[in-house]
């Protein structure tokens, strides 16, 4: 173990690479979900790995929860979407391949709950989607998503799986049994989702694919995406067609105004600005000590590390809206230049 990852500041990075840790009220549900495996923790031994894998922006894997189907028939038919109505051959536990729709509405009928008067009412299948960057391999995005699969759900629950190539991010969507073999309900909280993309960034990395799961605060980017109706919204302000012309200059003045009067921006806001500037005392602290390695590798990395620090964080959403209405505002308060009219021969 080298100076740098017994450390204060190695410990601390390690920390920083993990989720923050919020109030569940279905914390236990996590817990005993992740309890046939095991949790696995970041290593210590792998903090310089993992900050080098940051600040050279290695590609992040996503994972997240795309729906939770009720029912038989609503099973089938998301069995049918992602087997592009029979175009896809799906592979359930087991390896087993669902080619026809018959069998493929079996394993939903499977999956339904068996008292039929409350079968539409009841969560039946959880989907989740994995996906990774434009050019990364499929074959090896597959790969990776089913050994995620056999190492951490294959034990209790009955799952099946699909790989997508027809958008540019190849993309493998997981569908898990609701109800497992013994009883058990699949019900991934945040953490089991992090956890599952540490596991598939490990298996893509076992396969020669450079890939790192870490929360958004380590890569200093502030709160996640807004939701498709605010973005949609922000982008009919940009566009001025939002409103009517006279509201919309209202509103436009009024965001505006208060912008400029410095009004006090969101909590969310300053709690990503506070976050950043911790993270980046973190790095400032790990390059000064890579600074004095007598490794010139840990001296390169120092000098990628202030790189990545003087990079700056990046803007939230709500601050890049303001910005986008703000340069909007100011083009049109510019006078328009009309071309002088050509002089006319006398």
């Amino acid at each position: 173990m080298s100076d740098f990852d017994s450390s204060f500041e190695g410990r601390s990075l390690a920390q920083l690479f993990r989720p923050r840790m919020v109030s569940d009220p279905n914390a236990k549900g996590m817990d005993r979900l992740l309890r046939p495996n095991g949790p696995r923790r970041p290593s210590v031994l792998g903090t310089k790995a993992r900050l080098g894998r940051v600040v050279s922006r290695a590609p992040e894997v996503m994972v997240k929860v795309t729906g939770r189907p009720k029912g038989k028939n609503h099973v089938a038919a998301h069995f049918d979407y992602i087997g592009r109505k029979g175009e896809l051959a799906l592979e359930r536990r087991g390896g087993d391949i669902l080619a026809d729709r018959e069998t493929r509405n079996e394993v939903a009928a499977l999956w339904g709950d068996p008292v039929y008067w409350r079968d539409n009412a009841t969560t039946a299948a959880v989907s989740m989607i994995f996906s990774m960057p434009q050019g990364t391999d499929p074959a090896k995005v597959l790969a990776s998503v089913r050994a995620v699969a056999q190492s951490e759900i294959e034990d209790e629950w009955d799952y099946v799986m699909a790989l997508h190539t027809d958008t540019p991010r190849p993309h493998v969507h997981l569908t898990v049994a609701a109800r497992g073999d013994t009883g058990r309900r699949f019900n991934p909280r945040p953490h089991t989702l992090h956890h599952f993309r540490e596991r598939f960034a490990e298996e893509l990395r076992a396969r020669g694919v450079t890939a790192e799961a870490t929360p958004r605060a380590a890569r200093g980017i502030g709160r996640a995406g807004q939701s498709m109706a605010l973005h949609q919204m922000r982008q009919r302000l940009k566009a001025g067609t939002a409103m009517q012309p006279r509201a919309n200059r209202q509103f436009r003045s009024a965001v505006i105004g208060d912008y400029q009067r410095k009004t006090p921006p969101p909590p969310f806001v300053k709690r990503s600005k506070d976050s950043w500037a911790e993270t980046r005392r973190l790095y400032l602290a790990a390059a000064d000590q890579l600074a004095g390695s007598g490794d010139p590798d840990d001296r390169k990395l120092a000098d990628q590390v202030r790189a990545f620090v003087r990079g700056g964080r990046t803007p939230t959403a709500h601050e890049q809206a303001l910005a986008a209405i703000e340069r909007r505002a100011e083009r049109q308060r510019q006078p328009e230049r009309r071309p002088k009219p050509p002089d006319r021969a006398r």
